[in-house]
């Protein structure tokens, strides 16, 4: 009894110290800023998306960038950034715990960097399907059922906004990296569909599941953070750190097709 109680103890040290070791690398390294102060980081555009004012077309991107301070380490923001046709701004939809209600909207460039952190790029539609898009993403943000909640762990948070987003709106597929913690939270399901719509998932409150997709690869949620491998682009994805191999495709590729 005494050796089944020591060796479960063990696993459990051992998968805490799997779980933790990419994020206290980053930590530890200085990889992630903890000591400046919000206002004196980089919030310029990577010029990644579009001008506004040279483009006709709708656009719709999706990006994500890791979090601000601390939180950097273990996970990343995402938003979505919409471009109606012959309109000459973007709107961004994202959710922010420091705010209520949490969905927050706003005319903002697309791709600033997310206070030091330069983003990435996960979806890009654009011309007639981002158009077909742009009304169903807007009334599924109206919907989201988590408005006036916020939990940075396990979730509902930014990143279970726009999975549940995703998951709502057929054909606006997004596949979030391991590091959106938050992405796994189901509102009560169990079962769903994974926010690239190449598979699915189980998921017990975001803090246990397991998740299978031609896009995402397979991955493995412990106590709300995720690991895995990516077998379409032979790629490992690990807790903090993110994916170790060849990057994934942007999903939509501009036209969507």
């Amino acid at each position: 009894m005494i050796k089944t109680l020591l060796r479960g103890f063990l696993f459990l040290i051992l998968l805490l110290a799997l779980l933790l070791a990419g994020p206290v690398w980053l930590l530890t390294s200085g990889a992630v800023v903890t000591d400046a102060h919000w206002s004196s980081l980089d919030r310029t555009s990577a010029g990644l998306a579009p001008l506004a004012t040279d483009t006709q077309e709708a656009v719709i991107q999706v990006y994500a960038a890791p979090a601000y301070n601390w939180r950097g380490a273990f996970g990343v923001h995402p938003w979505i950034a919409i471009k109606a046709e012959g309109d000459t701004s973007y709107r961004l939809y994202q959710v922010m715990g420091w705010r209520q209600p949490t969905v927050v909207l706003a005319n903002d460039t697309p791709d600033r960097a997310w206070f030091g952190s330069a983003p990435i790029l996960l979806a890009d539609y654009r011309g007639e399907r981002a158009a077909a898009l742009i009304p169903q993403i807007e009334e599924a943000v109206a919907r989201y059922p988590s408005a006036e909640r916020y939990r940075v762990w396990p979730g509902p948070n930014s990143n279970t906004f726009v999975a549940w987003v995703a998951r709502e709106v057929e054909g606006f597929d997004v596949a979030l990296p391991v590091t959106a913690v938050g992405k796994d939270y189901l509102f009560g399901s169990v079962i769903a569909p994974t926010p690239s719509g190449s598979g699915y998932q189980l998921s017990i409150e975001g803090v246990l599941g397991i998740l299978v997709a031609w896009e995402e690869g397979i991955e493995i949620n412990l106590l709300g953070m995720s690991l895995g491998v990516d077998l379409k682009r032979l790629a490992l994805k690990l807790p903090g750190i993110g994916r170790l191999g060849m990057a994934p495709a942007v999903l939509g590729n501009g036209s969507g097709d």
